[in-house]
């Protein structure tokens, strides 16, 4: 069980880089152990204080390291990129949906019925209005969709 562990903890996260300025392959074991290869033997004045000094800086360095290219490499490859690569059904009429507001909390996001979708020229929805009541006043709002969470949709709603 434990070579199962060594071995996956030692695979690649991300693509392994040929840029000879990045030689050290991002693995779960670089954050495990702090180790990236072999460590530089210290000159013989060093004394044991100055090498755990020393190494406790080189462990600060490489976790440093670590976290930088984590979140440069890694973290990207967690993100699919949502724009279209779904095929999703339009917003139409009748569909539920929240309005996204920068001036309140998502919590006191308005909640609205669309009452109109406004097709682009490529037949997709890009605009839409929404009624809400808020405080008992009807409003209507013209939204792109991206200012819109959609919620559901006419059919579920019944």
């Amino acid at each position: 069980m434990s070579e199962v562990t060594a071995i996956i903890n030692a695979r690649p996260l991300v693509p392994v880089s040929t840029d000879p300025e990045s030689p050290f392959i991002l693995t779960p074991a670089m954050l495990l152990t702090q180790k990236t290869g072999n460590l530089p033997i210290p000159p013989e004045d060093f004394s044991k204080k100055d090498m755990l000094q020393c190494q406790w800086k080189r462990v600060q360095a490489l976790a440093e390291t670590f976290w930088n290219r984590w979140r440069k490499e890694y973290l990207g490859t967690l993100q699919s990129p949502r724009k279209w690569f779904h095929k999703r059904p339009n917003i139409k009429e009748g569909d539920i949906v929240l309005l996204k507001d920068k001036q309140v909390k998502r919590s006191e996001w308005p909640m609205g019925i669309i009452v109109k979708a406004v097709p682009s020229t490529d037949g997709l929805v890009r605009k839409v209005e929404v009624k809400t009541v808020q405080h008992g006043t009807t409003k209507i709002y013209h939204r792109p969709i991206s200012e819109v969470v959609y919620l559901l949709s006419s059919d579920q709603a019944m």
